[in-house]
């Protein structure tokens, strides 16, 4: 192995014990301590919810209606937390430790991947290059479903590493991973999977072998389970929500013809990749380049390469397009980069040590100084300018979050002058990490109630409580997206009837969503308005609740 890889030799359990450290000061910070944020945590949140309270995990359903996009593993696994943990932590809190629980497993198994392709000390560069891309920072401490996909598409690429030597362990892996895939997004990993696994022996003679097929036979087997028990039980409950979901929410999304999802074009994926993977794409691009047409000889370069081009072809083919679909990308590129960490050149490992330094050294550093304008008040003008783009935050000097910040930064610190005593060639990587372990650390703590005051629908919930009336029969709503009927089943356990989808409710209120400048709805003189609201400092929707007067 290169020498530049002896720090990562994972038969050094202090390394092992140093780098664990760091991925659970990675994960943790975000979990807790903030409310349901918009648009994917609050919508989730209304299911979640429904199976707490129902205890019926076949049928996803938000706000009293069946909510068919997505298979329940997810959902299922969030209120398995919520029920065990909410005795210590608010409900919220709770559910969302299941990310943490799915983030440290698809760490782990990307770990075993590196060292399983590439040998030891290359898990740990394949880690520390995943937990370093951009684009997973925010989505990686969320309450979503692409988080528990992301866990299943590592645990399937172990089970393509590992098949090539133990191919019935491999096969299993294998299986299980497109499974939870399956369960937590439907279609889109065991087609993507599928693909991979027809192409490789198709274009590569080294996965031309026995081992190959017989992982593909205990695959198949694995994934059986996976793929056959919740949607038989799902049909049986209710033959049209299962073509809803599997007809509507997976071929229809993906070819275009229900116009459910976002699109951005086909090109979406093309033009977020350079920073959304930064740095796994620039030095995975340096792995191919510098091993020429020697690395698609190898069948590692093989897997990762094809395992990434049917990921982005299928991605971009597919009529909805969004950043956060780009998760399962991350794997590949990370795996794909870890042996070009170790070739880079003089130059550019020094460049990305001292990028890394100075870049996350001077954000930490901003960071840290309009904190101290935000909460003490001077200079004024800082100060003043923070809390208008917050109106609902109250400034306040948070001992524990102080505490957590000022060791992350010492701890950086600490590892900056360190990092000089290492290889040469991990220094950049290493500090690339850790700098975005700092930042992210320092804005989930001191930052964290300046953020939750404009993204928290809690105050504006409990403001609408108060003035419903004593005596009312039900609530219709009208333009009342799916973020907002989450937040109001999660908080309020409160189900609207849609007046798009129920024109004849007899309720006697009506919460109407819109935007400041929109005029008053053209209800009839029967109608009083008797509460209007928003978010704190939310300048694009406002609520507006109706009832009906005798």
């Amino acid at each position: 192995m290169n020498q530049s890889t002896n720090l990562f030799n994972t038969g050094d359990r202090t390394t092992v014990l140093l780098l664990a450290a760091l991925c659970l000061a990675w994960i943790l910070p975000g979990l807790v301590g903030h409310e349901l944020w918009k648009p994917d945590e609050a919508h989730n949140s209304g299911v979640i919810s429904h199976i707490i309270h129902s205890g019926d995990w076949i049928v996803p359903t938000l706000a009293g209606e069946p909510f068919m996009e997505k298979p329940p593993l997810y959902y299922a696994t969030a209120a398995l937390f919520g029920k065990t943990f909410s005795f210590a932590l608010p409900l919220h809190d709770a559910v969302r430790l299941s990310t943490g629980f799915f983030m440290a497993i698809t760490l782990l198994l990307t770990g075993l991947t590196g060292r399983e392709l590439w040998g030891k000390g290359y898990g740990c560069i394949a880690v520390l290059t995943l937990i370093g891309c951009l684009g997973l920072l925010v989505r990686a401490h969320e309450m979503i479903t692409d988080v528990s996909l992301l866990t299943g598409f590592a645990i399937a690429i172990y089970g393509f590493s590992l098949g090539q030597r133990r191919a019935m362990l491999g096969g299993f892996w294998l299986g299980t991973g497109t499974g939870v895939g399956f369960l937590s997004k439907g279609l889109l990993a065991p087609g993507i999977i599928g693909v991979t696994a027809l192409l490789l022996p198709l274009l590569f003679r080294d996965w031309r072998n026995k081992n190959y097929a017989v992982n593909l036979a205990v695959a198949s087997a694995a994934v059986l389970p996976w793929l056959v028990i919740w949607p038989v039980l799902l049909y049986l409950r209710s033959p049209d929500l299962f073509m809803e979901w599997f007809w509507i929410n997976n071929l229809g999304r993906f070819f275009g013809f229900t116009h459910l999802g976002p699109s951005n074009g086909h090109w979406h994926y093309f033009e977020i990749l350079p920073w959304f993977a930064w740095p796994a794409l620039p030095i995975a691009l340096w792995t191919l380049w510098h091993d020429g047409r020697t690395s698609l000889k190898r069948p590692e370069t093989q897997l990762a390469l094809t395992l990434f081009l049917v990921m982005l072809t299928v991605l971009s083919m597919a009529s909805d397009a969004r950043e956060v679909y780009a998760l399962p990308m991350l794997l590949p590129l990370s795996l794909l980069a870890a042996p070009g960490v170790a070739t880079l050149r003089r130059g550019a490992a020094s460049a990305l040590n001292w990028f890394s330094i100075t870049t996350f050294g001077v954000f930490a550093g901003l960071l840290w100084f309009f904190w101290f304008a935000l909460v003490t008040g001077h200079p004024a003008e800082r100060a003043e300018h923070l809390r208008e783009l917050q109106p609902g935050y109250i400034p306040a000097f948070e001992p524990l979050h102080f505490t957590i910040a000022l060791l992350a930064t010492i701890a950086w610190l600490i590892i900056v002058f360190r990092v000089r005593s290492l290889p040469r060639n991990p220094r950049g990587l290493v500090s690339w990490a850790a700098g975005i372990t700092m930042i992210w650390g320092i804005i989930m703590t001191l930052w964290l109630p300046w953020i939750d005051a404009g993204m928290s629908y809690r105050s504006m919930i409990s403001s609408l409580q108060r003035a419903l009336p004593a005596q009312h029969e039900c609530i219709s709503s009208s333009n009342l997206g799916e973020s907002q009927r989450g937040v109001l089943e999660f908080y309020a356990h409160i189900h609207t009837q849609r007046t798009e989808i129920t024109k004849h409710a007899e309720c006697n209120l009506l919460l109407v969503q819109g935007s400041p400048n929109d005029p008053p709805p053209p209800h009839s003189p029967e109608w009083r308005k008797i509460w209007e609201g928003n978010r704190p400092g939310d300048k694009m929707e406002r609520y507006r609740l109706f009832q009906r007067t005798p």
